[in-house]
């Protein structure tokens, strides 16, 4: 397959995936469901703890779709950009989808740039977290792209639901330097 064939191919799957999109997130006041999964770093593979991220400061929860598709790509290029602002505002970053964990060791270089971790999201992590991708009524096994803001005491603050990968770096940047200047 050409690469032009390759890049159409691609962005007609992303395109597919917008209108499979139910709007679905845990509302805010909600206590943020605990996991431990394995999750990459810089090409590296560990675990990940929810329990263990809230303890160094809040935390921006991101479900994506799918590694290497056109969106996530970007989504993952634009958090990563902006990996330092978060860290100014007292907030890591996180990234999850079921991807396995080779899949998301190359992720975790190739499109987060080394900035910051992304974590399997098994189907009870999609479930609990309300954000599994339904296509005519039935699930998918992705998630849908949904991000959250959790603070250090477990709670979400921000849920924002959108298949459009722009507005979640924006959104939630602005909810962490918001929390970290109230405090």
């Amino acid at each position: 397959m050409t690469k032009h064939r390759l890049a159409a191919a691609a962005a007609a799957l992303s395109l597919a995936l917008v209108p499979l999109a139910a709007h679905a997130d845990l509302a805010v006041g909600t206590v943020a469901p605990d996991f431990t999964t394995q999750g990459a770093l810089a090409g590296k593979e560990l675990p990940v703890s929810l329990k263990a991220l809230l303890g160094k400061g809040a935390v921006v929860l991101y479900f994506y779709p799918k590694a290497f598709t056109p969106g996530c790509t970007l989504e993952a290029h634009a958090f990563a950009e902006a990996t330092d602002e978060f860290a100014k505002a007292g907030a890591t970053v996180v990234g999850m989808s079921n991807d396995n964990i080779d899949s998301l060791k190359k992720f975790s270089t190739l499109d987060c740039r080394d900035k910051f971790t992304v974590a399997a999201a098994s189907p009870a992590v999609i479930k609990a977290y309300d954000v599994p991708l339904v296509n005519g009524g039935k699930d998918t096994g992705l998630a849908n792209r949904t991000s959250y803001v959790i603070t250090p005491d477990g709670k979400i603050v921000f849920a924002h639901t959108d298949m459009d990968w722009h507005s979640h770096v924006e959104q939630t940047l602005a909810i962490v330097q918001k929390l970290n200047h109230e405090h």
